[in-house]
């Protein structure tokens, strides 16, 4: 995965700021504490009370560019596999376990440039995460039988990479785009390179390169720097400061002519890349192109989005984006389309650079794109996390924390014409990269181009006379204002052979309406800044619209347009099914998840559970307008309709203008389930089945019946998904870390109104299926025979609680929560009851689950292979 980075932190306060600038204010007069230590490492401390969380994060300043003579085996990413395997104080079991228990949550990420490790976690045990990272970053063991396992383990992750399209993408990307710069490299390695690497290799390289002068330890949370500051010296400051060899990163040669490459796989879409290379984020254009970059090709009303999208209909998506953290980059325009259309999107693509070239822009587009950037800006202040990766980023990657003051100057400052120089200068013909993935050359037909706080307060609720209900929680910790609409919907209300409705019903209600065009609603929305989108589940579907504060009447307006006067316009229509089904179509071209599309048919059978919310291609096929209509008008009545709000408000002054939306909708009972007569028996399909598909990895599966939402047993499969997934789960230590038979290995569920499906699911070698499965086989009776060990249950209800707090610290999560308890018939402030209910749940409920669902005689197993 490649992390691109725009916007940075910043703790000074700009002398002049206007307009929307000003929102940014409050958040540069935050301060952060910076401290070197003695020994070169840098600490950054920012308190944060607004929740009794912590993130403690390590970012070592190393990645796949600073390999030097191991360049492309990758020895960052194995470094990052290991550093959790052991250390002289602790085994590897033990790291994730003492996390675990903690209520934490553990991880780690590797890109060109850094190396980070991360824990998470309840905000009184911010030194217990402290200790771990730092004896895990400075004194891990590498032991060599780990080193051997773990090879194995990412050579099936390699393989993984290969069988993921857009990973296959942006791999010939980046290797076409760049001839001599490490950026050509993948960060995971090359296959025949990695296979190579010795243990001592990697002992080396980490040797050299995990010192604490190119350490930055970065914690946010609610926190006391002084406590903070002393736990980092007592756990990391004992360590000398050594040599730093200095890594030279070969310049990139100048482009002198055009790139192709045309990739013919086993694919059923057609993605692709048009890039340029573009300055580092140091150069003085670095903003300009960022805002550029924003215009063209960021939400429904950006240019490119509404040219080549929807007027022309020749993409299923694009979007554009300017990539470049280190010193040089990539200017990107990517896209997806039916195989056909490349060509003439390709073309549609180029003309409409030519035009932007010579017409240049308008100010009311860069003022949009500005805002956007201010709103993400404040987005990165909702989590404790997110947070901490924008200081890390700052200090890292930029050097300087108060960067983004000057950043956010110059993009205030930018000018129409700054935009049409930046295009005309880097976006030339003679630099372009052209990269697509198709499928087999065979099947395509080429069509010639054509002219185309401590904790929130809880959520008030306000009940109309129609059964409509509204849900209040106002948080004015951050500028911004959250209201999300949901109603009960799925699969249980669509009909049969139409499956795939309600995902497109949701899209189609942020599109036209009979007040405005799509275009014209998603500029309205995007140029404040604002997001307005839809969502679809197994229960549910609806729409979130979030915006600043003084921006709530456009907010409710839109809500209101889309609600009680959609259009199905057939144009659209036939744009939106086409992209739903395209998004079928690539769900198909990656093998796990097909694979878990394929259990849950034969799970299901015939009841509606067995599609999602985004039903199958025949279905949304089969689907026209009027078919969305009439789903509408079912769904759209007062009693099946919650609106939750949260964020910054008044009460007093947003509840009338709710109650005038809401209360136009008609007051009639909610609809009634469309589930076969009788009910379905469940599982519809038992036994044992093989899947063969052309991809490199296997993927085995096992499903057995699951709980519904307000069953009895819902919290017992709450624990029993976390026994059995995650880092510490005996599961993943046994398959993965003790055998090294699989890279993932864990279970899922789905989860309905009146039935569900509870599953295991792991990636494997070909041949090793059996193995797998008979692990699974194994857990499932250690279970069975209540041979869960108490501590083992303690940290799962501890991660449990805690990943319910870390959940819900944001606006738009507790809106959706509070809305969907509502829907599901619970108190709309259920959650509150989570943590005693996860509490409650014993060893012999865990047994008596396992025993009364996990049987041979309910099993659905599925192997998909090679």
């Amino acid at each position: 995965m490649l992390f691109r980075f725009q916007l940075l932190y910043c703790m000074a306060n700009p002398s002049r700021a206007s307009g929307d600038l000003k929102l940014l204010n409050a958040f540069w007069n935050e301060t952060a504490d910076r401290t070197v230590l003695p020994n070169g490492l840098t600490l950054i401390v920012k308190r944060d009370t607004s929740a009794a969380l912590a993130s403690v994060q390590v970012w070592v300043k190393t990645g796949s560019l600073h390999e030097n003579a191991n360049l492309g085996a990758g020895l960052s990413h194995y470094l990052e596999h290991m550093l959790f395997k052991g250390t002289n104080r602790r085994a590897g079991r033990e790291i994730s376990a003492t996390v675990q228990a903690h209520g934490g949550y553990i991880n780690a990420y590797t890109t060109f440039d850094r190396t980070v490790y991360y824990i998470d976690l309840p905000s009184e045990h911010t030194d217990v995460a402290i200790d771990i990272l730092a004896d895990a970053v400075l004194h891990s063991t590498l032991p060599a039988d780990e080193v051997a396992k773990e090879k194995d383990v990412i050579l099936r992750e390699i393989a993984m990479t290969k069988d993921d399209p857009d990973n296959r993408l942006w791999d010939a990307m980046f290797s076409t785009a760049f001839r001599e710069h490490p950026y050509r490299q993948p960060i995971i390695g090359h296959r025949d390179v990695f296979s190579a690497v010795t243990r001592e290799d990697l002992l080396g390289y980490y040797r050299a390169r995990y010192v604490p002068n190119n350490l930055v330890v970065v914690v946010v949370g609610h926190v006391d720097p002084a406590a903070t500051l002393a736990a980092v010296e007592r756990h990391f400051g004992a360590a000398p400061r050594v040599r730093l060899a200095p890594v030279l990163v070969p310049e990139e040669p100048t482009q002198l002519a055009p790139r192709t490459e045309r990739r013919f796989e086993d694919v059923e879409l057609t993605r692709g890349v048009m890039a340029w290379p573009i300055p580092g984020l140091s150069h003085d254009d670095a903003p300009v192109l960022d805002l550029l970059a924003t215009v063209l090709g960021h939400g429904d009303s950006s240019i490119l989005w509404h040219e080549i999208r929807e007027r022309a209909g020749l993409v299923h998506s694009i979007d554009a984006s300017a990539w470049n953290p280190g010193s040089t980059g990539l200017f990107c325009v990517s896209y997806t389309c039916a195989p056909a259309k490349r060509e003439a999107a390709e073309a549609a693509i180029k003309r409409g650079l030519a035009r932007c070239a010579t017409r240049g822009f308008a100010a009311a587009e860069i003022k949009k794109a500005l805002r956007q950037l201010v709103v993400g800006e404040i987005n990165t202040r909702k989590t404790m996390s997110g947070q901490a990766s924008r200081l890390g980023v700052a200090e890292v990657i930029v050097g300087d924390l108060d960067y983004s003051r000057s950043y956010f100057a110059e993009l205030g400052a930018a000018k129409p014409a700054d935009l049409r120089k930046a295009l005309r200068k880097y976006l030339v013909p003679g630099k372009l990269t052209t990269v697509s993935s198709n499928p087999a050359a065979e099947q395509i037909a080429v069509v010639r181009p054509v002219a185309a706080a401590a904790g929130p307060a809880d959520f008030s609720e306000v009940r109309l006379a129609n059964g409509a209900r509204i849900l209040l929680q106002p948080d004015h910790r951050l500028p911004n204002l959250h209201l999300r609409l949901l109603m009960q919907g799925g699969p249980l209300h669509e009909e049969t052979g139409k499956r795939g409705a309600t995902g497109l019903l949701a899209t189609m209600l942020t599109k036209d309406t009979r007040q405005r065009s799509a275009a014209e609603i998603a500029r309205y929305i995007e140029e404040i800044g604002g997001s307005f989108g839809p969502f679809s589940g197994n229960n549910s579907l609806g729409l979130a619209v979030e915006v600043l504060p003084p921006d709530a009447d456009r907010a409710i307006r839109v809500l209101s347009e889309a609600l009680l006067s959609p259009a199905f316009r057939p144009a659209t229509f036939d744009l939106e099914r086409e992209s739903q089904i395209a998004a079928l179509q690539q769900d198909d071209d990656d093998v796990v998840t097909l694979a878990r599309k394929r259990l849950r048919e034969r799970f299901f059978g015939s009841h509606p559970l067995a599609l999602d919310a985004g039903g199958n291609q025949s279905g949304v096929k089969a689907l026209r307008p009027s078919d969305l209509a009439a789903l509408h008008r079912r769904l759209s009545v007062g009693s099946n309709v919650v609106l939750a709000v949260a964020g910054d408000f008044d009460p007093r002054k947003l509840v009338p203008k709710l109650r005038a939306l809401l209360s136009k909708l008609p007051r009639r009972e909610a609809p009634a389930w469309m589930i076969p007569v009788g009910g379905a028996v469940l599982p519809a399909e038992t036994g044992e089945f093989v899947e063969i598909q052309p991809r490199e990895q296997a993927v085995v599966l096992q499903a057995f019946p699951g709980t519904a939402v307000n069953a009895d047993d819902f919290y017992v499969s709450e624990v029993a998904d976390e026994l059995f997934s995650g880092m510490a789960s005996r599961l993943f230590e046994r398959v993965r870390e003790e055998k090294g038979l699989a890279y993932f290995v864990r279970s899922g569920r789905v989860v309905g109104l009146e039935t569900g499906m509870f599953y295991f699911i792991a990636g494997t070698q070909p041949g090793r299926e059996g193995e797998v499965l008979a692990e699974i086989d194994a857990e499932i009776a250690r279970v069975q025979a209540a041979g869960v060990e108490p501590v083992e249950l303690a940290r799962c209800q501890t991660r449990l609680k805690a990943g319910r707090r870390q959940s819900l610290q944001t606006i738009s999560a507790r809106a959706m929560q509070a809305g969907l308890n509502a829907l599901q018939g619970q108190p709309i402030n259920d959650w509150k009851n989570y943590d005693a209910r996860i509490e409650a749940v014993t060893i012999a409920d865990l047994a008596a689950f396992a025993r009364r669902r996990f049987t041979k005689a309910q099993r659905t197993q599925l192997v998909v292979r090679p």
